[in-house]
């Protein structure tokens, strides 16, 4: 430990470990007992230190779960073409993404004023998770309209890609005709889709993309967890 107090050298130590990945963002640090134990101090101490990693942002207790090393913010920007693929792999990250639920049925009053559809007509639904570095990110659900896009489900089946899904039905490009953001808090089934306690701080949006005429071709809802993404807003081409 040298001549540094012993919570400071403990932090450092500690925060070392994290910079070399000793742990990752999102595991859980060892307990306090734990770490009194190894660094042969008592729990105050090894308290302090963990006070200190916190306030510095580099760790977070849960109530009742413990401290856990906090995820790096993945800046995401929100312009007129966004592309959840070349967003992450611009920021370092390895995007994936899982598939939770695929559906066509009747719109909803929402969904069908945001696409310019009447009451019943049919939509496709793609539900599923967006992964950074294999931690899950975002949850979203796209809607399309089904007499536009009549083999969409298929296509996402086969490359979860949403451009790549309108390409197959000849559709190039695509832009942001609006978005909305509104901060949230989690309920416990979102939650836990997104590894977070429930009531952790999350960022919704509700966006429209439109065709080169203007013509609505995807509604979508996306549930952004709040300390692993940075939305920027900006315009692109």
């Amino acid at each position: 430990m040298g001549r540094s107090p012993l919570w400071t050298a403990i932090r450092d130590r500690l925060s070392e470990e994290i910079a070399d990945g000793h742990y990752g963002p999102g595991d859980k640090l060892p307990t306090e007992l734990q770490l009194a134990e190894r660094f042969g101090v008592n729990r105050h101490t090894v308290r302090r230190a963990l006070a200190n990693l916190a306030e510095a942002g580099i760790v977070h207790a849960r109530r009742g779960a413990g401290v856990f090393v906090r995820h790096r913010p993945t800046p995401y920007p929100i312009g007129r073409r966004v592309r959840f693929h070349q967003n992450l792999m611009a920021a370092g990250r390895i995007p994936d993404k899982r598939i939770l639920h695929l559906e066509t049925r009747a719109a909803g009053r929402e969904e069908a004023e945001a696409l310019g559809l009447t009451d019943g007509d049919e939509v496709h639904i793609y539900e599923g998770l967006s992964l950074a570095d294999g931690a899950p990110i975002a949850l979203f659900r796209s809607v399309f309209p089904a007499a536009l896009f009549p083999d969409m489900l298929r296509a996402l089946q086969e490359t979860q890609s949403v451009t790549a899904a309108f390409k197959a039905h000849g559709l190039a490009d695509y832009t942001r005709a609006r978005t909305e953001i509104t901060a949230k808090t989690a309920q416990p089934t979102l939650a836990a889709h997104l590894q977070l306690p429930a009531g952790a701080a999350i960022l919704r949006t509700i966006s429209v993309n439109v065709d080169a005429d203007g013509r609505p071709v995807e509604y979508g809802r996306t549930w952004f967890a709040g300390d692993r993404v940075a939305l920027t807003m900006g315009e692109d081409g």
